[in-house]
């Protein structure tokens, strides 16, 4: 879509967001507020270079909440015509007026709201058909299939383009949007070896479409990361270190996300319950959040509430600096909303100065954990076990490949035995961090 057209899209809906709001005025509820979002895209994917499926989305909806005195009530409708909105507003309203009352309620305090909307270069429009996304994902399987003969089969590419536009505004007087594209490629292939079979993948994302790895790069290492696991062996019953990969490493500060979130602290289902300003990580260790990045995967302005996004530390010098609240679980918990409502903002990792080759050798004797499965985590006790895949280390040389093993532990020590981490970091999702190296780790093999 041109830039001239985008904006008329986005006056369009910021009108019906209005409309919305005006009309749940007139109906006397104490508060509202109203979120829409429009998406569009294309993906396709193939197998053996053949295209096995062409999907092409379009939808979006126009969802509305209201408040009258405590009492809540949601809507949505993917019509946005003035009598379709009104009907939703109306029938938010009606559910209000039947449900409880909940003193914790309400919109975001209006101090909070974000003032200012610098451009985070979060659009990057790019004409894309589908026989293109379908080269793409060929050539990225085309490349793998040619690394080495082991590479027997092919699992599928896929490939996409996305874009999207975001609408929110409420009674507070706020109303801002804004648009954004994502833009992915990735390949998975299936090798074997005297009769073992193994399967890896790769992928590269981004919201703009020529800072995408080339489908080559792709291919190349969806099999290298495929041939590394041929042959591989199991491990006996011990404690070992363990270095986490980058991308296993950010699923490790997943779980610091869910135990410091609100929803988690209210209910008192997490392990860091009361933890604030308590040492939870290695006096050396950060975590810095930066929500304004520009083009990075998890930037905002501001949350969905409308609260501004800020630049703030989650952990400094190994202490718990912050909980992850939104306007309810603030108020729940008596506590300042951070505006968390949707997530987190580009979290980046302290690094150590190792590279992720001197943490293999550092490690001496362990694991290198690619690939954890299972749901295996107690997110009230913190207690940890999962089915896990890698390589074993000996005096810091990769010897071969591990599989069918289980590491275990308990979040708790093992956020107290991280040793370092790696300065070589993924930069894929919204925990941008290299590989974690854990002192020790229970490994339960054969």
């Amino acid at each position: 879509m041109t830039t001239a057209s985008i904006d008329l899209e986005l006056n369009s809906l910021k009108d019906a967001v209005s409309m919305a709001l005006e009309y749940a005025n007139k109906l006397g509820t104490t508060a509202a507020e109203v979120a829409i979002s429009k998406q569009q895209g294309l993906s396709v994917s193939t197998r053996l270079k053949e295209v096995e499926t062409v999907e092409f989305n379009k939808d979006g909806a126009l969802g509305i909440t209201l408040f009258r005195n405590g009492c809540k009530g949601s809507s949505s409708t993917s019509d946005l015509s003035p009598e379709a909105i009104k009907l939703a507003v109306k029938a938010a309203d009606d559910i209000a007026r039947f449900t409880s009352s909940d003193p914790y309620n309400g919109l975001a305090e209006a101090e909070l709201m974000a003032t200012e909307f610098p451009d985070l270069d979060l659009y990057h429009p790019q004409h894309i058909s589908a026989e293109e996304l379908t080269e793409l994902a060929a050539r990225s399987e085309e490349a793998a299939l040619n690394v080495d003969s082991r590479i027997t089969n092919s699992d599928g590419a896929s490939a996409n383009a996305h874009t999207g536009i975001k609408v929110y505004g409420n009674s507070h007087g706020f109303l801002d949007g804004f648009s954004t594209s994502r833009y992915s490629l990735s390949c998975v292939v299936i090798g074997e070896s005297d009769g073992n079979m193994q399967r890896d993948y790769d992928y590269t994302i981004s919201r703009n479409f020529n800072e995408l790895l080339s489908p080559e790069e792709v291919g190349k290492k969806a099999s290298e990361k495929t041939l590394g696991r041929l042959d591989s062996r199991k491990v006996a019953t011990t404690k070992l270190p363990i270095l986490l990969a980058p991308d296993i490493a950010t699923g490790l500060m997943g779980h610091l996300i869910g135990a410091i979130s609100g929803s988690s602290l209210y209910r008192k289902s997490s392990f860091l319950l009361n933890s604030i300003d308590t040492q939870i990580f290695p006096d050396w260790f950060s975590i810095e959040e930066q929500p304004h990045l520009k083009g990075a995967l998890a930037s905002a302005i501001y949350d969905s509430e409308g609260v501004a996004t800020q630049d703030r530390s989650i952990i400094k010098d190994g202490v718990l600096m912050t909980y992850l609240l939104t306007s309810y679980s603030a108020r729940k918990l008596g506590l300042k909303n951070t505006g968390h409502a949707g997530g987190i903002y580009n979290w980046t990792l302290a690094h150590t100065g190792h590279t992720f080759d001197d943490l293999v050798k550092e490690m001496g004797t362990g694991i290198i954990v690619t690939e954890v499965m299972g749901q295996g985590v107690n997110a009230v006790t913190g207690d940890y076990s999962r089915g896990a895949a890698g390589f074993y280390v000996e005096n810091g040389v990769i010897l071969y490949p591990v599989e069918e093993f289980t590491i275990a532990g308990n979040l708790k020590d093992m956020f107290q035995n991280v040793v370092a981490v790696s300065s070589d970091r993924d930069m894929r999702s919204s925990i941008r961090t290299g590989g974690i190296l854990l002192s020790e780790m229970k490994i339960a093999g054969n």
